[in-house]
């Protein structure tokens, strides 16, 4: 088995790489130009890995959220409306109060816009049979639309002529960490981790971790075993927005200091793909995120070399299709 897998791996790797050699080669770029560049641009010194750690912390804090949904066999699409509407709570609360106790209500407020905002979808989805992926990308456009009316207008930073709220007070930021490499981290790195083993741990040792997989596994099972899947899923769904929320709270207290218009470039969408790398095993969120992260700053500083920042499309649909193809593979085997 081992041996025929190791054939999988091979094959496909060697197939990645020549499609991703094709691909920089179609734009005219060099290609060990172009890799010395993603490298450095990624993982060469303090200042790179502060951007790669930048775009780590909400690609793992909302691929958690994801794998929380999926783990009661839920889809959740909206992880990127849930970030934003968590994001624009915390902004709310932190340009009212200031100090170090608007920073923690600013936290909580994202955590409980994230919730709340995953409130309708999960309701739909468990006492009306609505499909949440429908309900999620609708909820992600009436986020959008909603904050970008907010940031234009009411809570706009007369100030300012882009689309943006005041900055932030500073006694509201996230503490920062410089890690022994020099390299830049907010403590908010520190929750999202907590956050990952907290949800481990409660998975693999509580009874209603034994629920949520339950539920995902076989709902007519859990069912009879007396498990309510209603109550399960919107649970599920709950949780899921509050972590999402949560994530949007930390990056503008930690890393933006504000809150403007469009502040996701499309993290939630990406922490689907993080989710499914780590279906297998939630301490499997790290390295999926960090893969991410590593693929999204690497393609960005090779832009300047004429590779479109597209490029990341390519790598991360490859990943993808070889966890998958690589899952099936041993599936088939272990049957025969």
């Amino acid at each position: 088995m081992r041996t025929r897998l190791g054939w999988t791996h091979g094959v496909f790797i060697a197939a990645s790489l020549v499609l991703i050699f094709l691909s920089v080669r179609a734009t005219g770029a060099d290609f060990g130009e172009t890799a010395q560049f993603f490298v450095r641009g990624s993982l060469g010194g303090p200042a790179a890995w502060t951007r790669t750690l930048k775009e780590f912390l909400p690609l793992l804090m909302l691929g958690t959220a994801v794998l929380v949904a999926l783990r009661a066999g839920l889809f959740n699409i909206g992880a990127d409306g849930q970030f934003t509407v968590g994001a624009l709570g915390a902004a709310v609360v932190v340009l009212r109060l200031g100090g170090a106790s608007g920073m923690l209500l600013g936290l909580a407020a994202g955590l409980a816009f994230g919730a709340l905002w995953a409130l309708p979808a999960g309701w739909i989805r468990a006492y009306r049979g609505g499909h949440e992926v429908i309900s999620t990308i609708m909820l992600n456009n009436i986020a959008r639309l909603l904050t970008l009316y907010l940031v234009k207008g009411p809570i706009k930073d007369p100030d300012q002529q882009g689309q943006t709220t005041a900055t932030f007070p500073t006694s509201t930021s996230l503490p920062e960490i410089t890690l022994p490499s020099g390299t830049l981290v907010t403590s908010g790195l520190v929750v999202g981790l907590l956050v990952v083993v907290g949800f481990w741990i409660w998975e693999r040792r509580t009874v209603a971790g034994y629920e949520l997989n339950l539920v995902g596994a076989n709902p007519t099972a859990a069912s009879v075993a007396g498990v309510s899947a209603k109550r399960v899923k919107l649970g599920a769904m709950l949780a899921s927005g509050a972590v999402a929320g949560l994530a949007g709270a930390i990056f503008v207290l930690g890393h933006e200091h504000r809150f403007y218009a469009n502040l996701s470039p499309g993290y939630g969408f990406d922490a689907l793909g993080v989710a499914m790398l780590a279906v297998s095993g939630v301490p499997a969120l790290v390295p999926a995120a960090l893969a991410f992260a590593v693929i999204s700053t690497g393609t960005a500083s090779i832009q300047t070399l004429g590779v479109p920042r597209g490029l990341s499309g390519v790598i991360l649909g490859l990943t993808l299709l070889g966890v998958a193809a690589v899952a099936g593979a041993r599936k088939r085997i272990a049957h025969e």
